[in-house]
């Protein structure tokens, strides 16, 4: 049975709808105490290849149920409404995607364009490697 949508034409059409943010402005912004980086990739990808610094880890399958303050498996980091979340992933695929969601359900957020690969390519810092 043929697609009706690939997954690339769903990523370019949130892509169209959400706020995305350059690997060079986010890391301009490293620091800043109302910035939430947050990681959707799996656990095993930050295993093997490390993760921003102070990034917050929220697993792609979670994060709707993570989010909404009504779900009991709600995570108080996402109600504080003074805080910048950015997500990411390894490419920006599942980031833009996940933004899409949580843009739907009312939560403002952004995603990082081009995902860690682009971070570590332009020399972003890097922690939980040995």
């Amino acid at each position: 049975m043929p697609l009706h949508t690939t997954a690339a034409e769903m990523v370019a059409r949130a892509r169209e709808r959400i706020r995305e943010i350059d690997t060079a402005d986010l890391m301009n912004r490293m620091g800043d105490s109302d910035l939430v980086i947050v990681d959707i990739r799996d656990v095993r990808e930050r295993q093997r290849l490390g993760y921003i610094p102070g990034s917050y880890h929220a697993p792609r399958g979670m994060i709707e149920f993570w989010i909404d303050p009504s779900s009991p498996y709600h995570k108080t980091i996402f109600a504080d409404e003074t805080k910048t979340f950015v997500f990411h992933c390894a490419s920006g695929w599942r980031s833009a995607l996940t933004v899409e969601t949580l843009m739907n359900m009312g939560f403002d957020a952004a995603h990082l364009r081009d995902g860690f690969t682009d971070w570590v390519a332009k020399g972003g810092p890097v922690e939980g490697l040995e």
